[in-house]
């Protein structure tokens, strides 16, 4: 009996050494972002590896940022982008995929072939085609160009169609026999319950939002209209980096998703667990 406690106390140890090693190794790329924002320009290019700490600790390239960009600009811009990205994912996710999991109508599986379909091709095919169609409308550089390709997910449709399966066909008939119709019973009945998957939802386009890149720097050449993404690009020069000042706006431009991470973290992790569960 001892033996056996023995081994399953060496093997508790051995699963935490490697999840904290693990844990060290994930968070030394935001550990050397926020050392760099102190240093100077030549203490960040230094080839030396033992030059981990800065020699002394400036805040230069702070000042620097805050002068010459307008973060209250680029915040905005971001949280628009990402607030209307989430509200019409969860809102066209939810409705495609209560109608692919519970209802029945011509060419259902061929529809659902294509949202596969569009969930396995790489989504760099259809920035052409969507920058035509948003150029077509005349609205480049607003925030609607930001928004139109987080119209509407396949991905999303996937997950709140998997939701929505999950839950048994008795809810629908009581509700049936309660007089409700097709949109009463989705609206006050099956959407509550799928509340998890469109948690789930939110934070993955909240977060793929944030950090996408291509598509704002293509359609918002404007500097007004610019979110953090694209005004970070923009501080990577051709021939000579000011990495501390790139480090320090990249650190500054991270406080609100760590804020919202701090604030709904146990969100987080249920959405994320839940929507590995359904998938």
């Amino acid at each position: 009996m001892d033996t056996l406690e023995r081994k399953r106390n060496l093997t508790r140890i051995l699963v935490h050494l490697i999840l904290i090693l693990v844990s060290i190794t994930m968070l030394t790329p935001f550990l050397w972002m926020t050392l760099t924002a102190f240093k100077t320009t030549t203490e960040a290019t230094s080839v030396n590896p033992f030059v981990i700490l800065p020699s002394h600790w400036r805040t230069d390239a702070f000042s620097a940022v805050i002068t010459y960009m307008d973060f209250g600009r680029l915040y905005w811009n971001t949280i628009l982008m990402i607030f209307f990205r989430v509200l019409l994912a969860v809102v066209t996710a939810s409705t495609a995929g209560y109608a692919f999991a519970r209802l029945r109508f011509p060419g259902k599986e061929i529809f659902f072939s294509l949202v596969l379909f569009q969930m396995m091709v790489p989504s760099q095919i259809f920035i052409i085609p969507q920058y035509l169609m948003v150029a077509k409308l005349h609205k480049l550089n607003t925030i609607f160009a930001l928004v139109f390709p987080g119209m509407v997910t396949a991905f999303g449709t996937f997950l709140l169609r998997q939701g929505f399966k999950s839950l048994p066909r008795d809810l629908e008939e009581a509700a049936r026999l309660d007089g409700c119709n097709i949109g009463q019973t989705f609206l006050y009945v099956m959407m509550p319950l799928t509340r998890s998957s469109m948690v789930a939802l939110g934070i993955f386009t909240s977060v793929f939002a944030f950090k996408d890149l291509f598509w704002p720097m293509i359609v918002n050449t404007d500097k007004n209209m610019l979110v953090l993404s694209s005004a970070l690009a923009k501080m990577q020069g051709q021939y000579v980096s000011k990495f501390p000042e790139l480090m320090a706006a990249s650190l500054i431009a991270c406080v609100p998703m760590i804020i919202l991470y701090v604030l709904f973290q146990k969100q987080f992790i249920e959405g994320i667990a839940t929507s590995g569960g359904k998938l």
